[in-house]
This record gives structure tokens, sequence and C-alpha cells, in this order.
């Protein structure tokens, strides 16, 4: 982990408090609202009207967010989830006449995409102040509201039966043992699997070492998946031994029920997400979004995650911890640069489409 970011998250581990009590009630279609403090100014913004939200986590978080929200203002608040590939193709699908107001979850390095392609329009939040500086845009292109470590998810039962040790690094995967016992997303659709692949470009040392690992790696794969979380849940069914996804959505499968699940790292380097949240330009409730953006900053906001078994590491400083999140600092986190990942995305993936495996068409 470099030296800046475990300073980033002791920082933010020291300001962690308990879960209060979300506020707010429903109100009427019109509002003077205020759906985050922090540095708002004293003349309240009038919301009205209705709000659609590109969501790119998991959909009880999205439903508890967006429902939250609503409750809170009195905007009609919808969402459509969205892995990180689908929204950066359905924000430029609908470029000229939007369909969405505001992005909210999923990896840093799809709102930097989204950026180059003009999708997103710059908006620092007055509660942004309260986020370091290594969670968010400078320029206010996206905000973070949560981290998530990359790692392996695997069914302790099947493990077992292959004779096959818990993965603690990448090259564990290329065990023969375990051909056709793996999933992972496709990185065209997925952004925890472009994750995945960025990780390996850094950490074989250029694009073209990384889509070599990649090639290997996939001769074990039973299917590259359209979501990312979707390797959790076949691991927890028993259809592969070890599934590569953020860990707080194996811990979430494990909460519901999937006992045999087991979370590991890989000790020579995890990659990780900053989950996000935009202004998607061109948005037809300006306003509204703007506020959303102010609450998804809050902790009032991001404690909702918890409450549905979303156990990512939040990143607002009065947010609650809770034993069930990764404990970063104890994960060897790669030096992941959002911007280079970003930039090179649209090529690198051509290149494993190519090379490695077509993208999922359903």
């Amino acid at each position: 982990m470099t030296s800046n970011l475990r300073r980033a998250i002791a920082a933010t581990a020291g300001l962690l408090v308990a879960l209060g009590s979300l506020a707010g009630c429903q109100v009427d279609d019109k509002t003077s609202a205020d759906p985050g403090s922090a540095g708002q100014d004293d003349a309240k913004t009038e919301l009205s009207g209705s709000l659609v939200v590109a969501c790119g986590a998991q959909e009880d978080w999205c439903q508890a967010m967006t429902k939250a929200f609503q409750d809170k203002t009195g905007v009609q608040t919808s969402f459509v989830r969205l892995s990180s590939g689908e929204a950066v193709s359905r924000l430029e699908a609908a470029k000229s006449q939007p369909e969405f107001d505001v992005w909210h979850g999923g990896p840093a390095d799809g709102y930097g995409q989204a950026k180059e392609k003009g999708l997103l329009e710059a908006y620092v939040s007055p509660n942004a102040a309260a986020i370091d500086s290594q969670y968010k845009d400078p320029d206010g292109w996206w905000t973070g509201v949560y981290i998530g470590a990359l790692g392996f998810c695997s069914n302790q039962e099947i493990l077992d039966e292959l004779g096959v040790a818990q993965p603690q690094t990448w090259d564990d995967l290329l065990d023969p043992k375990l051909s056709k016992q793996i999933m992972m997303a496709h990185p065209a659709t997925s952004g925890t699997a472009y994750t995945a692949l960025w990780t390996q470009t850094v950490l074989k040392g250029s694009e073209d070492a990384g889509l070599a690992y990649m090639k290997s790696f996939s001769a074990n794969v039973l299917q590259f998946s359209k979501t990312g979380s979707a390797p959790g849940e076949a691991a927890a069914r028993g259809e592969v031994a070890v599934g590569v996804i953020f860990t707080h959505d194996c811990v979430k499968y494990r909460e519901e029920g999937a006992d045999k699940l087991v979370v590991t790292f890989p000790a020579d380097g995890s990659g990780y997400e900053i989950g996000g949240v935009a202004l998607v330009a061109g948005s037809q409730n300006k306003a509204a979004a703007q506020a959303y953006i102010d609450w998804a900053l809050t902790g009032e906001a991001q404690n909702i995650g918890p409450t549905v078994g979303s156990y990512q590491v939040l990143t607002a400083p009065d947010a609650v911890t809770d034993d069930r999140m990764a404990k970063l600092a104890d994960v060897n986190l790669i030096n992941y640069d959002f911007a280079a990942a970003a930039a090179a995305k649209s090529e690198l993936l051509a290149k494993f489409e190519a090379e490695v495996a077509s993208k999922p068409e359903s």
C-alpha cells in the first residue's frame, strides 16, 4: 500500500463515529430542502420534480439510497442499476438528451472515461471538502463515497473437494486444478473486472504483460460474466471454486447465508475501487442532482450501506465503521492510478476482447 493512502486511511479511521439515526421525513412535492448541511448556504434551494440515478452498486443499496433521498426531499427519485461499462454506454447513447441526472456507485476509472467523453459535468459539492483528497477528483468530476478492495471469494467446500488451498496470490489462480473453476466479470461491462485487468497491468509492468497473464488466467475461467458481483453469487451456489470480485460483495453473500464463502486478498498486490458520485452533463433537474450529490457525501447517506449488507469502507468522516469492512491497512494495495486507468481503458478493452475474450451479450 502507498504511504499516502495509508495516512489517508488512518486519518479517516480516526474520525469515524457511531451510526446516528437517519433524519428526514416525507414532504410535499416541492420542498425547501437541505440534503447535506455541511457548507450549505443559509438560503436553501427549492427542490421539485424527479431525478433518475444511474446506480453502480448492488440493487438493494441503490434502492435504499434513492428511497432515502426521496423521503428526505420529496423529489421523486428512481434508479437504473448498471455496471460501469453499461453506464458509460448508456450515458454516451443518450448524450444529446440525457436519461440520467446522477451517476452513483462504481469505480472511479469509469467516471474518468465518462469525463473524457464529455458525459459528466464538474460539480464541487460543499460537502466534498470533508472527503480526503485521495478519494475525489480535484476538479469535481467525481467524488468518492466508498472504497472497495479486490480479492478472491472462494467456496471452501469446493476448494476442499479439488484439493486446492485458498488462493493467496494471482498466480495461485493459474493452478490447473482450478480449470473452469474460476469466474470473473468481463472488463468491458464491469468496473470490477476492469480493476482486475488494470491491476495486472500494474503488477506485470505493462499492458502486454498484463494481457499475457489474463490469457493464461482465462484457461481456468468458466465464464466472463456481465456484472462484477455475479462471480461471488456463482461461488456461493457452488458453481465455481473462486470468484474474483470486490470483497465486500463476498461478505454480503456470506452474511446472507452462504457460509462456505471465504475471503482472501492477493499478497502480491490488490487493486481497489473508489466508488464515486457525479453530475451527469445535461441533467434535466440540475438543482436536485447537485442536492443528491451533496447528500451522498454525508455520513447520513453513506451509513445506509451497511444496513443493506454493503460493507465498503466509507469516505465521510462521520460515517460508521464495521468489523465486516475490509481492513485496508492490512491489504497490499497497489499504486492504482485512476486517471491512467481511465485514459487507457478504451484501447486496453479492445485488446482484451481481441486477445482474451469477447464481451458477453447478456
